[in-house]
């Protein structure tokens, strides 16, 4: 799979409650901060109405979603950094991580205690990711220093190295992530993914609203978008409440509650889709009456690299691929119709795969 998203926040901002939900994991969600100790992990099947339509058209004997990883991460608190509340631990489970899911609470409720004693989202926010720049900015002083004794030497190498590692110093001292920081050329880029900075991580933003505001929002939500409009970042509004009683549900049931909550589809799908645009991911299809299947890859990926997410050895032995787009194979309604209507191509190695491919690998090893 390999494709993790942390959901972190401060304590008691409804972590656990959406962990349940996307997960319908029976897990521990009290009212006391670090009721999560050791992160929770669960694999979630990406929605994807097209696998349903794909898998429907053929007949298929099994139909294989494609997934994604959630890892619940315990509460956050200020002093993180420096260790308060178990931090070290906590902030390496969010190193371990691909993307951030970071969950702000923008509901109130007196019978939820708020760790800080009030309600405010953007103070909430600037917790957390003061904590993630500090511990940051200790990784990165202690490679500065060791860059900086190197290019006493004269040596180029470290010279520039100093000079990128001062970069994101200051950004990080200006109380900006590192994700912010441009990389120049290859090694730059090389430099800072070696550091594994917490802040380099996408980052997306959950707003954990009450029932009564799931569908408009509120004003914590406004200013929660309105910060994230300055990072460059997203924001998906869910009521965690609801989506854990949806969870719970059948099909049919759910879709009774959904209008009459006047919503088309659960917030956990918006959710899951929010992160898998995140991470940069597309899906493409292996279509048959075995099995039909969605495969995860990132934007950008080759055809052959498209097959060695199958088998090794289907990269390794890589001829052609087989595609026909998702759109085509619909209004043709099958694999001979499509071939007998020209719209099957044959593409090779240079070939670049596009989100919603059915595709047919050829190889030999």
């Amino acid at each position: 799979m390999g494709f993790r998203c942390g959901i972190v926040g401060l304590p008691n901002v409804g972590k656990s409650t959406i962990f349940n939900a996307l997960t319908a994991a029976a897990i521990d969600a009290e009212n006391y901060p670090f009721c999560t100790i050791e992160p929770n992990v669960g694999v979630v099947a990406v929605p994807d109405e097209r696998l349903d339509r794909l898998a429907e058209l053929v007949h298929t004997k099994n139909k294989v979603p494609t997934q994604m990883e959630f890892v619940d991460i315990a509460g956050l608190v200020k002093g993180a950094s420096q260790g308060e509340g178990l931090g070290n631990q906590f902030l390496g489970h969010i190193r371990q991580v691909d993307a951030v899911l970071h969950v702000v609470r923008c509901f109130e409720d007196d019978n939820i205690v708020h760790v800080d004693g009030s309600l405010d989202p953007l103070r909430d926010l600037e917790v957390i990711t003061m904590e993630l720049i500090l511990a940051d900015l200790e990784t990165v002083e202690k490679r500065l220093l060791k860059a900086r004794n190197q290019a006493k030497s004269g040596d180029k190498k470290f010279i520039a190295e100093a000079a990128f590692l001062e970069k994101i110093q200051q950004t990080l001292d200006g109380g900006k992530p590192a994700r912010l920081v441009d990389p120049e050329n290859e090694v730059q880029e090389l430099l800072l993914r070696d550091l594994c900075l917490l802040t380099t991580k996408p980052v997306l933003y959950v707003a954990n609203v009450s029932e009564d505001d799931v569908v408009d929002g509120n004003s914590f939500v406004d200013q929660l978008r309105e910060q994230a409009a300055i990072e460059d970042a997203s924001v998906v509004t869910i009521a965690g409440g609801i989506e854990q009683e949806l969870s719970l549900l059948d099909q049919e049931e759910q879709q009774e509650f959904l209008a009459d909550m006047g919503m088309e589809e659960p917030g956990l799908n918006r959710l899951i889709h929010a992160g898998y645009e995140l991470l940069g991911l597309i899906t493409y299809f292996t279509v048959g009456e075995k099995e039909t299947k969605a495969w995860t890859i990132t934007k950008g990926t080759s055809a052959p690299g498209a097959a060695g997410k199958i088998h090794s050895d289907f990269e390794r032995g890589f001829i052609r691929a087989e595609v026909i787009a998702y759109g085509d194979y619909i209004t043709c309604g099958s694999e001979a119709a499509a071939r007998d209507k020209g719209v099957m191509r044959s593409e090779g190695k240079e070939y670049i795969v596009k989100d919603g491919d059915c595709i047919l690998f050829r190889f030999n090893v």
